[in-house]
């Protein structure tokens, strides 16, 4: 009986030692995004801990003020970007692991208001005195604001527009212009408010400003974290591509998430 009840408390040690392996093996990684990827990140974070156990701490801004926190330092490990060419740049510089950059999401630029039958389906209330402020995410730093101002060229209206732009530091500040009435339009990203009721809104055709390629790159400082690359991993596959493409993304052809 001894003998017995040292061997079942043995046994019993070890599958507890088993048991909490598995939280020990979980690690953390942080994940510069760009702030119009804030709601699906959020929701692509949340899945990854539940099939990985990995966390991933995300930081949101725009694109162009994360590249300058990189180069000065800043801890991230993994960079969501809003365009292509700051990952590039990062990888050119050394800053990002070569061969892993992607295409997570080819974003889409909408005119939007909170005030229904303002935005017509076309755009052309752009072209009118209807509204007293447009806003945009600054054309400098955030690749939505430089789509913002390529189609207002396209349409031939931006001259006219100009003195009526209000400049949001990221495309999250654009959009708080206009949901809190300091702007009665703004150019934002599909994301922002897809699932947004009431208003108005028109949908920028693509061909009006250049591709809105959102890239991901590994930073060299996240190399070495399995969650990192675990967690790049897991944005290429079914779970995170389903909820990219709810909330109005498009993916690049090929990208099924197999």
């Amino acid at each position: 009986m001894r003998t017995t009840h040292t061997i079942s408390l043995a046994a019993a040690l070890t599958l507890a030692v088993l048991l909490s392996a598995g939280p020990a093996l979980a690690a953390e990684t942080q994940v510069a995004v760009a702030a119009n990827f804030t709601e699906p990140a959020k929701e692509i974070a949340t899945a990854f801990k539940a099939a990985t156990g990995h966390t991933a701490t995300l930081s949101f801004g725009s694109s162009g003020q994360f590249y300058s926190q990189m180069a000065h330092g800043a801890p991230y490990e993994v960079f969501l970007s809003a365009d292509a060419e700051r990952p590039a740049k990062a990888e050119q510089d050394g800053l990002g692991v070569a061969g892993t950059r992607f295409t997570y999401a080819i974003g889409r630029l909408v005119l939007y208001s909170r005030t229904p039958g303002l935005v017509d389906g076309k755009g052309a209330v752009l072209g009118t005195a209807r509204f007293n402020k447009l806003a945009i995410a600054d054309p400098a730093t955030a690749p939505y604001g430089a789509a913002a101002v390529q189609t207002l060229q396209r349409l031939g209206v931006y001259a006219a527009v100009k003195p009526r732009v209000v400049i949001g530091s990221s495309i999250t500040q654009a959009y708080q212009f206009v949901e809190t009435g300091a702007a009665e339009l703004g150019f934002v990203a599909l994301s922002q408010v897809i699932n947004v009721p009431g208003g108005s809104r028109w949908v920028a055709p693509a061909a009006d400003h250049a591709p809105i390629n959102q890239q991901a790159i590994l930073l060299d400082t996240g190399q070495t974290n399995v969650a990192a690359k675990a967690f790049l991993t897991f944005l290429k596959g079914p779970q995170a591509v389903a909820i990219i493409k709810k909330y109005g993304y498009e993916v690049p052809a090929g990208s099924s998430g197999k």
